[in-house]
């Protein structure tokens, strides 16, 4: 079996960052996110990674990856585009972004033909949820069964106010059943975990170890034919819309729904953190920092 493939998703245009947060530096070398999951990833024994950028960025992240990846990984670059669609469908002619991840991931159809890992391009996702990912990949031959990354709670929680996370429930097998988005989950003054549920006035509480999915998926050649067919009726119905969006989730959920196909939840006890804001860069730089002097990395990543 081939060496299974990274899709790091890193079209976003970074508008409530300020600015190209997938090539901003967090390292004490220049390093960005996307060099730490690329390193944990090579690291696993994935063979492959490609890029889902948009097209007046690309030489720029040919500049910061080209070089630094040649001889360790293979390398290509997809360009998510817009009219890039399964269809001749109205779109209206005042959009300017792309369809959301769902889209993001369709568009890389003609570039992988194996076993491939999804991850968001600013999240760090630790060392063990790739060789989780890698080792379900490269084990699990049947072609319709998928899986999820489940991280503990406690390993997505933020200092600095509340999150909303997607509840992974799973049956007796370990396969996803369904996942409920929680908002604004934090950890009150006496240890519990707290979150708001629509429709009732008393917080609701979550256990540390509760699995949550923080968008890193695997999946085979087969997603694609499925995620045309459902990309085609979304845009049948919705691609007139200014910002509509076809997401992941949605996919997984019909999946589940229609019993089509499995997706196994990955246990881990990696730590998460990802940015969003400018406030974030500091976080994530000490985050980094304190990686780096527990000795996860070196501190020259690239040598």
């Amino acid at each position: 079996m081939s060496k299974p493939t990274l899709l790091v998703l890193a079209a976003g245009m970074g508008s409530r960052y300020g600015g190209l947060k997938q090539l901003d530096q967090f390292g004490p070398n220049g390093e960005t996110i996307i060099d730490y999951s690329l390193y944990d990833a090579i690291n696993a024994g994935f063979g492959k990674v490609v890029f889902i950028i948009r097209d007046f960025f690309k030489e720029d992240f040919k500049k910061v990856f080209d070089q630094k990846l040649q001889g360790r990984i293979e390398v290509e670059y997809v360009c998510q585009d817009l009219l890039d669609i399964p269809g001749d469908y109205p779109v209206d002619p005042a959009r300017e972004k792309p369809w959301g991840t769902g889209h993001a991931v369709w568009v890389a159809r003609n570039a992988i033909n194996e076993p491939f890992g999804v991850i968001n391009a600013d999240d760090y996702y630790g060392v063990s949820s790739y060789n989780v990912l890698h080792d379900f990949l490269v084990s699990q031959e049947e072609e319709n069964n998928y899986s999820v990354v489940g991280y503990r709670l406690k390993n997505t929680l933020s200092d600095h106010g509340t999150v909303n996370r997607g509840v992974c429930t799973a049956d007796e097998n370990g396969d996803l059943v369904e996942v409920v988005e929680c908002l604004k989950i934090k950890r009150n003054g006496d240890g519990r975990i707290d979150y708001e549920s629509e429709g009732v006035d008393k917080k609701q509480n979550l256990e540390d170890s509760t699995l949550v999915s923080m968008n890193m998926w695997g999946f085979k050649p087969s997603y694609f034919p499925y995620s045309t067919d459902m990309f085609s009726e979304f845009l049948s119905e919705r691609s007139s819309e200014l910002k509509s969006e076809f997401l992941i989730p949605d996919i997984i959920d019909d999946m589940i729904k229609n019993d089509v196909r499995k997706i196994r939840v990955l246990d881990t006890d990696a730590e998460w953190f990802g940015v969003t804001y400018q406030e974030d860069k500091p976080i994530v730089i000490e985050k980094i920092k304190d990686l780096l002097d527990r000795g996860i990395y070196p501190t020259k990543l690239w040598v």
